[in-house]
């Protein structure tokens, strides 16, 4: 019997696949998006007092209290954005959990929703998952910025939302203030709504600012805002993110979330809301910029141009066609198996690569020491 696949053509990530690779070939892996070092101390003190105080049962289904509230602190601290806590910020299973009950309390059989291509790997199947189609609108190298009149040129009548991500991964772009303005135009001339990806917001480069969809009043009215604590507390094992949006939005929300996970990891909670609440524990731009630089720093001689310094995230674009004419794939891979090191092609992020395109993406969130040994793969003479 042939089972019905609601994803006939969606495999094993790219990201499972280097991985992989990297442990067959005893590589270095700057693949996958995960720092290899531990997170603050504190936060494993916490966690263990918290089981403790007995503290093992089923969390309240938005998240507990004391997290809910540690979070709207800081978004209203680090970025002037008031969302209350008992009505408009729901802890999540991680932040593709947020990203996928947003998308299943919006989206309708047969609705469309617009993504940014090359786009993080989730968004299309989530889309799909929910009966809906993705309608992708590209970014184009090398700057890859959102281009609001390309956008607006594939609506229809059936689109029904938006997913964007600023810090953007993989290409490190971050939005400006003017991309706020034309996103919030459009959502408000078409009726959209808008699921914005922000894991990355505590992690911006070179004095830059965070611009949340939350910031502007018209958006944040039409916006699910999604963050991940893994990413900001360095324990992406720990599965836990949010979602904030308006008190309506959030009623909805919670109706997906409810079935989905129903409530997250009640130690992890406690342990993240006494780290969240310090200004100090969840800023990390200088941290994650200066291994940015030392990774660029470092492959000088290897042949890797790094295409800009990314302006978010953890993530690094190298544009590899001084070395082979090869497609991202096939020289990622050969660069796992002869060199030792892992990378991530470009072109899985979107569903019609350019094919012309020499880039593949770097993960700078490890120790120095990992980073100078890639490096030193990379740039010394192969054999």
């Amino acid at each position: 019997m042939i089972f019905p696949s609601k994803l006939p053509h969606v495999g094993t990530t790219i990201f499972t696949v280097m991985s992989a690779l990297a442990r067959q070939h005893g590589a270095v892996n700057l693949a996958q998006g995960f720092p290899d070092f531990d997170p603050d101390p504190r936060l494993s003190e916490r966690c263990v007092a918290a089981l403790a105080a007995g503290r093992h049962q089923y969390a309240p289904m938005t998240g507990l209290p004391e997290l809910r509230l540690a979070l709207a602190t800081a978004m209203r601290e680090d970025f002037g954005i008031d969302y209350d806590a008992d009505s408009e910020v729901t802890i999540t299973a991680g932040a593709t959990q947020a990203l996928f009950s947003a998308l299943g309390c919006l989206l309708h059989t047969g609705d469309e929703c617009l993504i940014f291509e090359p786009a993080y790997d989730s968004y299309g199947p989530a889309i799909l998952m929910n009966g809906a189609v993705p309608v992708p609108v590209t970014m184009k190298a090398p700057d890859f910025r959102w281009d609001w009149d390309a956008a607006a040129a594939k609506i229809t009548y059936r689109t029904r939302a938006i997913v964007v991500n600023s810090p953007h991964n993989p290409t490190g772009s971050c939005f400006t203030e003017a991309d706020l303005i034309a996103l919030e135009s459009l959502a408000e001339k078409h009726g959209l709504w808008v699921i914005s990806d922000e894991v990355y917001a505590g992690i911006v480069h070179d004095g830059r600012r965070h611009f949340s969809c939350g910031s502007r009043e018209v958006l944040r009215s039409r916006s699910f805002v999604c963050m991940s604590f893994g990413k900001t507390f360095h324990c992406t094992g720990w599965k836990v993110g949010a979602c904030l949006a308006p008190a309506a939005l959030s009623a909805e929300f919670r109706k997906a979330h409810q079935f989905t996970t129903f409530s997250v990891n009640t130690p992890a909670q406690a342990a993240l809301a006494d780290l969240c609440a310090l200004r100090e524990a969840r800023r990390h731009g200088d941290f994650f910029e200066q291994r940015r630089d030392l990774l660029i720093s470092s492959l000088a001689g290897s042949g890797l141009r790094p295409l800009r310094p990314c302006q978010g995230s953890y993530f690094q674009l190298f544009d590899y066609s001084a070395l082979s004419d090869e497609n991202d794939l096939d020289f990622a891979i050969r660069l796992t198996r002869e060199r030792g090191v892992a990378s991530i092609p470009l072109s899985p992020f979107s569903a019609a690569p350019d094919p012309a395109q020499r880039l593949i993406r770097l993960c700078f969130a490890k120790k120095p020491e990992t980073l100078l040994a890639a490096a030193e793969r990379l740039v010394s003479e192969p054999g």
